[in-house]
């Protein structure tokens, strides 16, 4: 898989690029993952990227010639257009799933007030990791490629991938480690117990109830 990351700021990446799966990833030729200053792109000699907002309004706006002059440069018929909005569908796992079996992924991280909406002919999908505001996509860019890039065959073990939260609409199990009591906290009886269909059971139930606690909209319910 190919990621190409559009940003104003490419420095926001380094640490991510280079730690952890991600660098694995990319050390075992899983994904080839690229930084892309669209700066570089603009028309205007001050390097200028944003101006105000046709109608009057707050801040300042992305101009559109900047991306779509990278894109021109980049984009091939395999690309995948990702732009990061805060008005985009909400980023589930599931979408993860999807975007891991593109060969090519183009992200567009966004700043200042917004885009030019002329942009969005361009994408094929709006993304927003949940009601709030940030500076800027570069964080949620990374949330996104963390996602997608772990559960590309080879990243990692694929039976660490099996149990995991909202693979099937329930969160996860607790887990436990040694020592069995630290502090007067003991780890539950059962998962000592070398029962197998118990601890699965256990498992099993532990998984409804905090999904019921923490993310009943998971199970059809409402989250306060």
């Amino acid at each position: 898989m190919k990621i190409d990351i559009l940003t104003l700021f490419p420095n926001f990446f380094s640490g991510f690029l280079n730690e952890s799966i991600i660098k694995r990833a990319k050390d075992k030729n899983l994904v080839e993952i690229n930084v892309i200053n669209f700066r570089d792109y603009t028309p205007l000699n001050n390097g200028q990227v944003d101006d105000t907002p046709y109608g009057g309004g707050a801040g300042m706006v992305l101009r559109c010639e900047p991306i779509f002059e990278c894109l021109d440069k980049i984009k091939t018929p395999d690309s995948y257009v990702i732009l990061l909005s805060p008005s985009g569908k909400t980023f589930k796992q599931a979408m993860a799933a999807t975007l891991s079996q593109k060969k090519h992924i183009i992200i567009i991280c966004g700043h200042y007030e917004g885009f030019d909406e002329r942009i969005k002919t361009l994408v094929d999908l709006e993304l927003s990791l949940g009601d709030f505001i940030l500076t800027g996509g570069e964080v949620p860019a990374m949330a996104v490629i963390d996602a997608v890039v772990r559960i590309i065959p080879g990243v990692i073990n694929a039976e660490s991938l099996t149990s995991e939260s909202f693979n099937d609409n329930l969160l996860d199990y607790p887990n436990y480690t040694k020592p069995s009591i630290y502090r007067n906290l003991k780890v539950p009886d059962v998962l000592l117990s070398g029962d197998h269909a118990k601890i699965q059971a256990y498992r099993e139930a532990e998984r409804i109830r905090i999904t019921q606690e923490n993310r009943p909209d998971l199970m059809g319910g409402k989250n306060e």
